[in-house]
């Protein structure tokens, strides 16, 4: 059927296009965007009349979520992860492959792609770098790439042996896809649980340096240099780690980079106040002191980060209700994401709409190789559906996930998501809002 969207303003930065244009969807495909759609083509179909202010763009893609299925569906699952990343205004998402068993062969892939093919947003598996996600041995990247594997990683679990990170990139660069790393020196980290710091002595927590992630950072831009393949830093958290991603850029290393909410909103000192050893605030890489948040928000405004990604971790609540030491590491964020986007760097002043786009769509499009990033006509419809000036208070017990660890829960922000269309479909539509309006 067609779909005609109309009444709001249209961003799309791959077409320069911001302003106030009609979208007609025919099917599962953008058809036109113009100013006005003639009468002959939008014949018999539905209108969706958007409210004044609201803002149509490309489908957000979440580019690091883990979906916990197969094997720890206590935690999430695929029909759940992507019911969430819907109604967080994400038409797809990237999964990582440390489910049980890992996603290091195509049977885990199929098994995968199979159960999302009737999920409300789409699914992107992202393929283990080595076997069992071990490190020791390279997984079947042929077969994983064959199977619908759109990038690997060991995420997690640091691809520690430099000269199996090096082959990896060699093998993956036929493929032309992305090794997405995280970048961690396991001795330096040791047993810790927060950053190295002050806050971190006060509280009597063990620490992790900056330079447990810095050092990896910079040999994988090396080993990135030296192989000419391409290495994305995942949830890059420090002001030396962003350094080293630009210094890299600017010699030609395909090396690009990600950003959290939480680590472009939040600092250690989050956890000295009030003294609750909050464990909704223990994820890895941990909160940073505010020198590395701000790093981070500048890197966003000057193109130097490539994308925001969630890094949605899902866990147990008896997982979290733990000592903080115990407690796993990660936090949900599919359904929090592009409201602290929209309240903490849009209405900030930080970064404009269309970069916005750029950082949650058009790039992690480009990066992973899918389809989207701009609603050009014969492209997918998957749009997101913006309301930035309606403000909401973050409720955990409406989350569409299964889990609710997260630290964001009552926080008030000003703009949320009003509807996600994927392929044409309508996935959700913001119940607190007034509904699309067809006629």
């Amino acid at each position: 059927m067609k779909r005609l969207l109309e009444g709001a303003r249209v961003v799309d930065p791959v077409r320069g296009v911001d302003g106030r244009f009609d979208v007609l969807i025919d099917g599962d495909r953008i058809a036109r965007v113009a100013v006005e759609i003639p009468a002959a083509e939008r014949a018999g179909a539905e209108v969706l009349a958007l409210q004044p202010g609201w803002i149509v763009c490309p489908g957000f893609i979440d580019m690091h979520v883990h979906l916990r299925e197969p094997g720890q569906e206590h935690k999430e699952t695929i029909a759940t992860g992507t019911a969430a990343a819907v109604a967080g205004g994400f038409t797809g998402v990237a999964c990582m492959p440390n489910t049980d068993p890992v996603n290091d062969n195509s049977s885990v892939t199929k098994f995968i792609v199979e159960r999302a093919a009737g999920a409300p947003a789409r699914v992107y598996p992202i393929g283990a770098v080595t076997k069992g996600s071990a490190g020791e041995q390279l997984a079947e990247i042929a077969d994983l790439r064959a199977a619908g594997c759109v990038a690997l990683s060991d995420d997690g679990r640091p691809v520690a042996n430099a000269l199996i990170l090096r082959r990896g990139l060699e093998y993956a660069r036929m493929f032309d896809m992305a090794i997405i790393d995280h970048c961690e020196d396991p001795a330096l980290k040791g047993e810790g649980v927060a950053h190295e710091g002050l806050v971190a002595a006060v509280l009597g927590l063990r620490g992790i340096p900056a330079a447990a992630e810095e050092v990896m950072v910079y040999r994988d831009i090396a080993l990135a240099e030296l192989t000419g393949g391409r290495v994305h830093i995942a949830h890059l958290s420090t002001r030396g780690s962003l350094r080293a991603v630009r210094d890299g850029r600017a010699r030609g290393v395909r090396v690009t980079c990600e950003v959290t909410p939480h680590h472009f909103t939040l600092t250690d000192e989050q956890l000295k106040a009030p003294l609750s050893y909050d464990t909704n605030l223990k994820m890895n890489p941990p909160l940073r002191e505010a020198a590395d948040r701000d790093a981070l928000v500048a890197g966003l405004a000057d193109g130097t980060v490539d994308a925001i990604a969630s890094d949605h971790a899902p866990h147990h609540y008896d997982e979290k209700h733990v000592e903080f030491d115990r407690a796993p590491f990660g936090i949900v964020g599919l359904e929090t994401a592009v409201p602290l986007a929209l309240d903490r760097l849009v209405h900030a002043g930080v970064i404009s709409i269309g970069r916005l786009v750029e950082l949650m769509s058009v790039n992690p499009a480009r990066l992973l190789g899918v389809p989207g990033g701009t609603l050009e006509p014969g492209s997918p419809a998957d749009v997101t559906v913006l309301a930035p000036e309606v403000t909401t208070t973050i409720d955990p017990a409406r989350f569409r996930s299964l889990s609710r660890n997260t630290p964001f829960g009552g926080w008030t922000l000003k703009g949320t998501v009003a509807a996600t269309i994927v392929g044409g479909r309508v996935a959700y539509a913001n119940p607190d809002l007034a509904s699309l309006a067809a006629r």
